[in-house]
């Protein structure tokens, strides 16, 4: 039997690993290689990656929105948002700084959302990108979701360090904790969508066109 263009393993009755991506029959539950389970399709992939996209999108208000640190100094409190940390580093000369944190902290997540709706989107739609530029869209919005962290990180190394004798204290505000909350349901998301729906649109395609 010639073999079908854009075929998949689950139509030849093959399961792959998704740890060792070894290929087995579709009845295994248990990887011979890795030890890991084995599953033809996540369950309900596209419902559970909507629903923390959903979640995502609502702790993304707060973050933007609310201090992410209170400064106390001299008994005045003074609050910094992340787009106002921005513009506060931009008015003080420091551009690369400020465009890093811009970067990691808005253009980041929200690029990182964009992606994973339309992705799912398109596994339910007719897209006009291809399967293989989808898998690459997909493999570089799950690599680059973790380095979403940069401001909760400067945030916890400022609160840990400066702390000088009640003159200048630093404390994370609600936001540190909501932008935590995007980045970590965001990486969930991108783990749970199964990236193998992309290339079952195909093969349904290829089944459409040849009857």
């Amino acid at each position: 039997m010639a073999e079908v263009e854009g075929s998949t393993a689950k139509s030849e009755g093959l399961a792959s690993c998704h740890t060792c991506l070894k290929l087995v029959p579709e009845d295994t539950h248990t990887c011979p290689r890795c030890g890991s389970a084995v599953h033809q399709r996540e369950t309900d992939s596209l419902q559970r990656c909507v629903a923390l996209l959903i979640t995502a999108c609502i702790l993304y208000i707060p973050a933007n929105v609310l201090p992410i640190m209170y400064t106390d100094q001299l008994g005045k409190t003074e609050a910094s948002t992340i787009i106002g940390g921005v513009v506060l580093l931009i008015k003080l000369g420091s551009i690369p700084i400020a465009a890093i944190i811009f970067i990691a902290s808005v253009m980041v997540p929200s690029g990182k959302l964009i992606a994973m709706f339309y992705l799912v989107w398109s596994v339910k739609s007719h897209s006009q990108l291809s399967p293989q530029q989808r898998t690459v869209m997909y493999q570089v919005t799950e690599f680059i979701g973790k380095w979403s962290m940069v401001d909760v990180f400067v945030v916890a190394i400022l609160v840990a360090l400066v702390h000088l004798g009640g003159l200048l204290v630093i404390r994370p505000g609600f936001a540190a904790l909501a932008f935590a909350g995007v980045v970590i349901v965001t990486m969930i998301a991108a783990e749970i969508f199964d990236s193998r729906l992309i290339w079952d649109q195909l093969e349904d395609n290829n089944d459409n066109s040849a009857t």
